[in-house]
């Protein structure tokens, strides 16, 4: 399928009209973008899709008029974003057990790995968790939750290690501008909460569980559950008042290897249809640990936080197909 056809094939999907490379979406105009693939992890049939994002420029936050709005989303600015590629879907239990849970370099060698790929199986790994990290709800292509950030940017490295391309969580600038998809309105569909159900799986309709994603519908860039089902990261420390300082290309905001706080985004299952707003953000707290009986508490595990998970981005430049 041709760049040109996917992005206008998603658009249709999506419900939000036509979308031509080259045409202004939101007051900006769209980078020709190279295509979608398809990744498998070496030496396992557990694989994933990334769509390309183009580049261009959007309106982080919310205008002041925007009900719901908390204070932490603006001042809303304009933020131009390189082209990147992401995840269609959250991160699935079957993808990151391959990093948590999968046996080690001994097993990797009997497959007959050697070099850079046995690099991957020496990085650290999870300790195991203090309960059931599914919390009864299913693992295989059940999104992951209950994972620090931490433990997101580890699994990163690891992906990055295994497959020769650069994996990382996203900036809150390009979860925000991929999750919008060319919109300004409270979610990429529409202002209307009412209507929501059929885009994203929230506080009302979600039966207390997160679900399998792909279930609900994709927005123009064909991303399924950037509104809801699980809550994601993002590479981002939480500063409430980081936009009034925010650069105006690629912003980001490191914050080294503190645990705490960073931000998520787009809202999860046990969420009102407020905290899904596409500029709406949360900070981590240490409380998400609060029933961890471990003292000091667990570098990946979050015991009172199964509504996170994450998806990841990827360079444009080394990730072509």
């Amino acid at each position: 399928m041709s760049t040109r056809h996917w992005l206008m094939t998603a658009t249709a999907a999506a419900g939000v009209g036509t979308l031509f490379l080259g045409s202004p979406i939101a007051g900006r105009a769209l980078a020709p973008a190279a295509a979608p693939y398809t990744e498998t992890i070496p030496n396992t049939k557990v694989s994933f899709d990334m769509l390309p994002i183009p580049a261009g420029s959007f309106s982080m936050g919310s205008p002041d008029s925007e009900a719901g709005r908390a204070a932490d989303e603006g001042p809303q600015h304009k933020v131009s974003i390189s082209a990147f590629y992401v995840g269609s879907k959250e991160v699935t239990w079957s993808e990151y057990d391959e990093f948590a849970f999968s046996q080690d370099l001994v097993r990797k060698r009997k497959l007959g790995l050697t070099g850079p790929k046995d690099a991957a199986d020496a990085m650290s790994r999870p300790t195991p968790p203090y309960a059931d990290e599914s919390w009864g709800w299913g693992k295989e292509k059940q999104p992951v939750i209950g994972i620090t950030q931490y433990a997101a940017s580890r699994y990163c490295e690891w992906l990055s290690a295994r497959t020769g391309k650069k994996y990382r969580l996203p900036t809150e600038a390009e979860w925000e501008y991929a999750a919008r998809a060319g919109t300004t309105t409270a979610y990429w569909y529409g202002n209307d909460p009412a209507t929501i159900g059929d885009y994203a799986w929230f506080k009302d309709n979600a039966g207390e569980q997160p679900h399998i994603g792909g279930a609900k519908k994709a927005n123009a860039w064909g991303l399924h559950d950037v509104h809801g089902n699980v809550a994601e990261w993002t590479a981002d420390k939480y500063d409430a008042g980081y936009y009034a300082q925010s650069p105006a290309a690629d912003p980001k905001d490191d914050n080294g290897k503190a645990l705490y706080p960073y931000a998520v985004r787009g809202g999860s299952w046990d969420d009102a249809p407020v905290k899904l707003r596409s500029a709406a953000r949360r900070s981590s707290i240490e409380a998400w640990s609060r029933r961890d009986p471990q003292n000091p508490k667990s570098l990946w595990w979050h015991t009172d936080a199964t509504f996170v998970g994450f998806r990841v981005v990827a360079e444009l430049d080394n990730s072509s197909k």
